[in-house]
């Protein structure tokens, strides 16, 4: 089987899995942790070298005040409970998004998780925390602007170098979980020629037979990349 080398998940689902078990949507999104955890694991042994995930975009501020406060905390909770267990299996982790409004309790941690696994080359994870991909490329456009390039000269290439994914090779495969057929703002750049596969699976559920299932549906399409 075709292992994709770099796959991409929008991780849909975890307040819907905690709704249907009358549970609190805390509870769904550390399930949903749970299972993140799981499915780097997996990618590791099957091949898979990057794995980007949609943790937290910019448009989640809109949600309550209680949940992305917990989102926030979930987010230091996981990385200090597992960084140590993710840096002896190698994983190599990178956050992408705009860390500006972030706490700075936050910020250390995402920094300290940065430098530990900076030399891993296991899994390289990216994930996708205050991002957005319209913010993205705005960025990308300041960024490139501020070089005083001349506008002719600007290039894919040059655009590409300036978005948080710089040196990361695009997605070859997109899992959306939790049944909706939207992009949500993810990736918009570097999805341009990815296989899209979505599941009705929520992500609590996402588990390694899922991963394989997705795979599958990929190995079965021909990607002519506009040819």
């Amino acid at each position: 089987m075709n292992i994709p080398k770099h796959i991409a998940i929008i991780m849909d689902g975890n307040r819907r899995w905690a709704k249907e078990k009358h549970l609190a949507s805390a509870i769904g999104h550390q399930q949903g942790a749970n299972t993140l955890k799981k499915i780097i694991k997996y990618c590791d042994k099957i091949g898979v070298k990057y794995l980007t995930v949609y943790a937290f975009s910019t448009e989640n501020w809109n949600r309550t005040r209680e949940e992305v406060d917990f989102l926030m905390s979930l987010l230091v909770s996981t990385m200090k409970k597992y960084l140590q267990e993710m840096h002896s299996n190698n994983v190599k982790i990178r956050f992408l998004g705009d860390k500006t409004p972030l706490s700075d309790e936050l910020k250390t941690v995402m920094e300290n998780s940065e430098k530990l696994t900076f030399g891993n080359n296991g899994v390289n994870l990216q994930i996708a925390f205050n991002y957005g991909a319209r913010a993205e490329i705005v960025n990308a456009v300041k960024n490139i602007m501020e070089t005083g390039i001349n506008v002719d000269e600007i290039t894919e290439e040059i655009i590409a170098e300036n978005l948080y994914t710089k040196n990361i090779p695009e997605p070859d495969l997109l899992i959306r979980t939790g049944g909706e057929k939207r992009i949500s703002n993810y990736l918009l750049w570097q999805i341009a020629y990815s296989e899209i596969y979505v599941t009705e699976t929520l992500w609590p559920d996402f588990d390694e037979k899922a991963m394989d299932m997705a795979i599958s549906e990929f190995n079965s399409r021909q990607r002519r990349f506009g040819k």
